[in-house]
């Protein structure tokens, strides 16, 4: 079936419902790799609350909601799903490395990957199509496509202008495997992220949108990548997102945590021209032991279309301000 086509068949009307306002300004943030320990742990209430005060649409973390030596059990998931919970705004999570491919490890738990994947799609999206947070969103959500209907954790939705995507890319090189040939879960995920991602940008094309957002957890090496060296983990993830970009009028902002330095930049080259790829721009947020968020605005029909506000988190700012 036609990426057009599937999407005709699976699209919700809440994804175009979103998109009612379509010149209104709006705003969201966006947060990852938190919390890592005891202390943040104990303060991720407060930047939650921070993000509470602020008119934002959605919050969006992009995974990594515990260390990499930190066991990955039901409990610890579940805690971290009732602070998610306190969100007033819809809340967005994207699968991180530390909470199913890295928990092989002996002091992860040793578990099966695949079983962790699997149980972080009942605790956090036990509702395909609906966000977190105590006012939860509906969204789009790649359950309904009978193809790819496992990844029910790869989200789209739409806000004015702006068609946002939500992907199950995790660091340690996208679990490709440890041999020279990738592992069947990689291919598979993968052929899923293609669909999505294809379908999402002809979604996009066909509307005339100003921009697509894209958020991941994984630092894909954008920079090797613009140099011909790219990382086997991301490389054909990459060229697709290259071509799709290039392809695309409006802008196009990727978003990811994983290496926690926050940034915005323009790291995205042409490997075979070298030319810097003036409509992408990378936005990489706060990472342990940096706690903070990143507020976007949007302005449709405005160039940059995405403002960024950057707020690290200041303990004794929140303690003063309640």
């Amino acid at each position: 079936m036609k990426p057009l086509a599937r999407l005709a068949l699976t699209c919700s009307g809440a994804l175009f419902a979103l998109s009612a306002s379509a010149a209104e300004p709006f705003s969201f943030g966006l947060f990852g790799d938190t919390p890592y320990n005891r202390a943040e742990r104990a303060h991720l209430p407060g930047l939650i609350a921070a993000m509470n005060a602020e008119p934002l649409r959605f919050v969006l973390h992009d995974g990594d909601i515990k260390n990499g030596g930190e066991r990955c059990d039901d409990a610890l998931f579940e805690d971290r799903l009732q602070l998610f919970q306190t969100s007033f705004h819809p809340l967005i999570f994207a699968f991180g490395d530390n909470e199913w491919t890295d928990c092989h490890r002996g002091n992860n738990g040793g578990y099966d990957p695949l079983e962790r994947l699997a149980t972080l799609r009942r605790i956090f999206m036990p509702e395909p199509g609906k966000t977190l947070g105590q006012n939860p969103m509906a969204v789009e959500s790649q359950a309904g496509d009978h193809v790819h209907s496992a990844y029910r954790e790869n989200l789209r939705w739409q806000i004015g202008p702006v068609l946002f995507l939500s992907l199950n890319v995790p660091g340690s090189d996208n679990n490709y495997g440890r041999g020279s040939q990738p592992s069947d879960e990689f291919v598979q995920r993968s052929a899923a992220l293609r669909a999505w991602i294809a379908d999402g940008f002809a979604l996009a094309r066909s509307r005339g949108l100003e921009g697509v957002m894209l958020a991941m957890q994984a630092n894909p090496d954008i920079e090797d990548f613009s140099q011909g060296k790219p990382n086997k983990g991301y490389r054909a993830l990459l060229e697709q997102i290259l071509a799709e970009t290039k392809h695309f009028s409006g802008e196009v902002l990727l978003v990811h945590g994983d290496t926690h330095f926050q940034r915005i930049d323009k790291p995205l080259r042409d490997p075979a021209s070298g030319e810097v790829v003036k409509n992408f721009t990378r936005l990489e947020t706060f990472g342990s032991p940096f706690m903070g968020w990143v507020k976007v605005d949007v302005e449709p029909g405005r160039l940059p279309l995405f403002r960024y506000t950057v707020l690290p988190y200041s303990p004794a700012r929140a303690d003063n301000a309640n």
